[in-house]
């Protein structure tokens, strides 16, 4: 099967520290490649991924409101671009490129809502449900899917679980990581270990003015002692960081549609510790995997963590998260679009 990738144009896939999105796309690529498909990503010009490339901007283009033209012309470019135009099926995980690629090209366009629906994002699927299936990460994000926005699978993510080893013993602390902002929930996070007397590490991207805003306010008065910010860390440094803690404190606040985090945590044996929000219940098994309980008792219920088998953490995420599963389910998902084109095809001559 020829299958032709097209990656939003505002971080490298695959990313150099923070960048869900990118991560799942490049494991996507490579996993399909693997499975002995002919892939091809469209993507900025500094992405690395190991498969056939094309791109328009030679570099990321940084953040969406600094560049409110770049992505039209990504998308544009991407369409023009033979491999996009000559493969069997194109799945464009841009916002714009779904309602510009449907019928641009003669084969199916599908797309993956990495958003949460109930978003502008959502808007944006809505408008193309109708003429490109579309993809949810999450069961959870599935459910807050409108009428007008019909949900063709839910596929969860998935990582190269080579590139991970587990670890079976942990260094005392707890760790957060992800996004410096208030619906992650650093600073509860904070007070959570810091009331179950638990240091913890927060390693954080912090770029753009909300988060700064946010952290100023609410989270360097609870530094200091047992709570120690380290910046935005990525690659063997994050690897190191989640192999050693305790837990992962993910006290999040919003409908987030998946948490790549929280597998990258089972995947290194390291237990998740969050409220009944969202993803967490789907990804993460109370008592096994990690706890889930209302934020108000987490900090009673996290010394409780030090007794769960990190072996099973390691297994849930070989059983749910692999890199061989991520494919297998794209793989089946396009072959059936490909199908039901066929059969729309032939009927129509």
């Amino acid at each position: 099967m020829r299958i032709a990738l097209i990656a939003p144009p505002w971080v490298p896939v695959p990313p150099p520290s923070y960048g869900g999105t990118e991560s799942v796309i490049d494991g996507l690529a490579r996993g399909l490649q693997a499975a002995g498909h002919d892939v091809f990503l469209f993507a900025t010009g500094d992405s690395t991924t190991p498969v056939q490339r094309g791109h328009h901007f030679p570099r990321t283009m940084g953040m969406p409101e600094q560049q409110p033209e770049a992505e039209r012309k990504h998308v544009e470019a991407a369409y023009r671009h033979p491999s996009v135009r000559s493969a069997d099926i194109v799945h464009d995980h841009t916002m714009l490129g779904p309602a510009y690629g449907a019928g641009r090209v003669a084969v199916p366009v599908v797309t993956t809502a990495h958003g949460p629906f109930l978003s502008e994002c959502g808007r944006h699927y809505a408008a193309v449900a109708g003429r490109v299936p579309v993809i949810a990460i999450s069961r959870h994000q599935a459910s807050t899917a409108t009428g007008r926005l019909p949900v063709a699978a839910v596929i969860h993510h998935g990582i190269d679980l080579d590139a991970i080893p587990a670890s079976r013993h942990h260094g005392g602390y707890t760790l957060f990581l992800g996004r410096m902002h208030p619906d992650k929930g650093v600073a509860p996070a904070a007070r959570i270990a810091r009331a179950a007397g638990v240091p913890l590490v927060i390693a954080a991207k912090m770029r753009e003015p909300i988060e700064q805003q946010y952290f100023d306010a609410e989270v360097r008065p609870l530094l200091g002692g047992d709570v120690e910010f380290v910046g935005e860390v990525g690659g063997s440094d994050k690897l190191l960081l989640l192999q050693g803690a305790l837990a992962l404190l993910n006290p999040i606040a919003w409908a987030e549609p998946f948490g790549m985090v929280m597998i990258e945590a089972l995947a290194s044996g390291t237990p998740v510790v969050g409220p009944p929000v969202a993803t967490v219940p789907e990804l993460v098994s109370d008592g096994l995997t990690g706890i889930v309980a209302p934020t108000a008792e987490l900090a009673a219920r996290l010394p409780a963590v030090a007794a769960l088998d990190r072996g099973a953490c390691r297994r849930e995420a070989e059983r749910r998260f692999s890199l061989e599963r991520l494919p297998a389910d794209h793989i089946r998902f396009y072959e059936h679009v490909l199908a039901s084109h066929h059969t729309s095809s032939a009927a129509a001559t």
